[in-house]
């Protein structure tokens, strides 16, 4: 595993530098077009996420070489309000902005390992990989 690169998520632009960093990523461990696709743009809407439910936060990028098996880890966290009802909010449909609910479960669907943790009052943490 190479060193994680963190990246704040302020403002707007930064939503832009982090899909530019995760697609870096991902062509450098060779993923296809395709799966570069999918991972930036899973990584674009957690990241819209974090600025605009979480307050702002952070991305943590990771290379990942397990045995050979290469992939990206992306890590977002914030110190939001949190989500009440995770359940809820992973179904298609959902949504809290007015937005089309494709966020957090059009994500999933988009990585191999989609983890999440949020407690009401103390933010959310989601961690997305993609394998090559």
């Amino acid at each position: 595993m190479s060193s994680p690169e963190t990246l704040e998520i302020r403002t707007e632009p930064d939503i832009v530098s982090v899909r530019q960093a995760v697609r870096a990523c991902s062509v450098s461990i060779g993923l296809s077009l395709i799966d570069q696709t999918k991972m930036v743009t899973a990584a674009s809407e957690l990241a819209r996420n974090t600025l605009q439910h979480g307050g702002g936060g952070q991305a943590r990028l990771e290379i990942l070489d397990e045995r050979g098996r290469k992939g990206v880890r992306v890590t977002f966290e914030d110190r939001g309000p949190g989500i009440a009802n995770l359940e809820l909010a992973l179904r298609d449909g959902y949504t809290s902005a007015g937005g089309l609910g494709m966020g957090l479960g059009g994500s999933r669907r988009l990585v191999n390992q989609f983890e999440i943790h949020s407690e009401a009052g103390h933010g959310t943490r989601v961690t997305i990989t993609r394998w090559k």
